[in-house]
């Protein structure tokens, strides 16, 4: 491996490793009450939909062409929408029942808790491979970029570092709730992070050589359609149901409009003819 390959894989890894910072954030502050779980559950399900949309989805749109680009993006839909019927998952129980219960002292005030964690801990999972999935091309966006020069990918894994760390606060929050293992959420987040290096190691050896341009945005597309069912699905739900709806719906325009100021600001420092 080359001076100029090792250099590349190094900034891109300290750039993944940004989800870690998230991730200390959460594991070093006090446990989350359900509410305070529902209203960042629905800022995560903000960072993952502007995501899907405004980054995966616009990009294969824009690269491949509007119809090539929906019909990879509804293919993702409908690939997972099949995939989740096969999944189990327990009822949502509504956060007033844990409550009455535990007053009246039943023992099932405890199961219903159980099942809140196992709820919680599934989209902590589909959080961690969503962001993982997001983060693969970032990595292939800084390898690139630092052909042109180790300045632009420099600046540019920087850039990926400050918008990485609330995705690690999304990964490693819901995982820390359900399990209660501060080292299970430190290690999911670094994980999810750490897909970012791996991008590098694809496009440096495989692109484009056995990938066209337009399949892999075509993929990406897909991922777009995956990452925006799972959150409609899993997430919202548990956001709606543990912080009311209200309160969702606003976490969850202000984790989009965070999501998207991190993008522009990570956009603005490619060079012109690059885009993620």
């Amino acid at each position: 491996m080359d001076t100029f390959m090792m250099t590349v894989l190094g900034i891109s890894v300290l750039g993944g490793l940004s989800t870690s910072l998230g991730a200390l954030f959460v594991i070093l502050c006090q446990t989350p009450n359900l509410k305070m779980l529902g209203l960042l559950q629905g800022f995560a399900a903000g960072l993952m939909l502007s995501i899907s949309f405004f980054d995966l989805a616009h990009n294969a749109i824009n690269s491949i062409g509007f119809l090539r680009g929906n019909l990879w993006f509804f293919g993702g839909v409908v690939f997972f929408g099949i995939i989740a019927n096969f999944i189990p998952e327990p009822t949502l129980t509504s956060s007033s029942d844990v409550k009455s219960k535990k007053k009246n002292g039943d023992q099932g005030g405890k199961d219903i808790m159980k099942k809140h964690r196992r709820q919680v801990l599934f989209s902590g999972i589909i959080t961690a491979i969503g962001i993982s999935l997001h983060n693969f091309p970032e990595g292939m966006a800084v390898f690139l970029g630092s052909m042109k020069g180790l300045r632009v990918g420099l600046n540019l894994a920087l850039a990926i570092a400050l918008h990485n760390i609330p995705e690690g606060v999304a990964v490693a929050l819901p995982i820390y709730f359900a399990t209660q293992s501060k080292w299970q959420a430190f290690k999911l987040a670094t994980l999810s992070g750490l897909a970012e290096p791996l991008g590098v190691v694809l496009v440096a050896y495989l692109f484009p050589s056995s990938l066209s341009p337009d399949i892999l945005e075509g993929l990406l597309g897909s991922v777009g359609g995956v990452m925006a069912f799972l959150t409609l699905h899993e997430m919202l739900p548990l956001a709606f149901d543990y912080a009311g709806q209200k309160h969702a719906v606003k976490a969850v325009f202000f984790g989009m409009a965070f999501m998207s100021a991190s993008l522009y600001l990570l956009e603005i420092s490619l060079p012109d003819e690059m885009s993620l």
